[in-house]
């Protein structure tokens, strides 16, 4: 039987939500096809639940090339027909079009000498912001770092990057611990970026 003290918000009955919980959310990615991934799937949970998109990852990492920033660029009007008829993904038109104007916008930043890792990770000097919450449901919607970086990623043509996206972005990639005080992960994550 598992005892372990987890955030209320993972789903005990999903494997996949816990195994999500136990080793990814919040650990401070530096991985650029990560990065990329958990912003296209955070657009991609508006108005969903993180649990849809989570079960869908896979499919989504099949019907996005795994995530290759220059195909997905290229995607043309055959590809997003395809996509949009696939069942394994969230097949909404306007989230379609946003993956492969963020992977246009990620391609731009790029030119321009920037990673995504790299413009992150200064927003917070390098270091997670350490929070220190007793419940999932005191962590907060957002906060003006994450309305500073929704701005500037929209003005750079990023799309559904609204800034409750961007925070929880900011919260699965690791720059906020948002991990509940009493759960299990709180001091392993916190650890991790000391």
């Amino acid at each position: 039987m598992d005892t372990l003290c987890r955030c209320g918000w993972a789903n005990p009955k999903n494997p996949r939500y816990l195994a999500y919980h136990d080793e990814e959310w919040g650990v401070p990615s530096h991985d650029e096809t990560r990065l990329f991934e958990m912003l296209n799937l955070e657009g991609a949970q508006a108005g969903l639940s993180w649990e849809t998109i989570l079960n869908k990852r896979d499919s989504y990492r099949e019907a996005f090339d795994g995530w290759d920033v220059e195909r997905i660029a290229r995607y043309d009007a055959t590809k997003v027909a395809e996509l949009l008829a696939n069942p394994g993904i969230v097949r909404n038109r306007l989230k379609v079009a946003a993956t492969i104007a963020n992977a246009q916008a990620y391609l731009r930043l790029r030119e321009a000498g920037q990673t995504l890792d790299g413009y992150l990770w200064a927003h917070v000097d390098g270091r997670p912001i350490q929070n220190r919450i007793e419940d999932y449901r005191q962590a907060p919607a957002k906060t003006a770092l994450s309305d500073q970086i929704s701005k500037d990623l929209s003005r750079r043509g990023f799309k559904f990057v609204g800034s409750t996206i961007i925070y929880a972005y900011l919260q699965a990639s690791g720059l906020v611990n948002d991990h509940a005080l009493n759960c299990f992960r709180y001091q392993q994550v916190k650890d991790l970026a000391a």
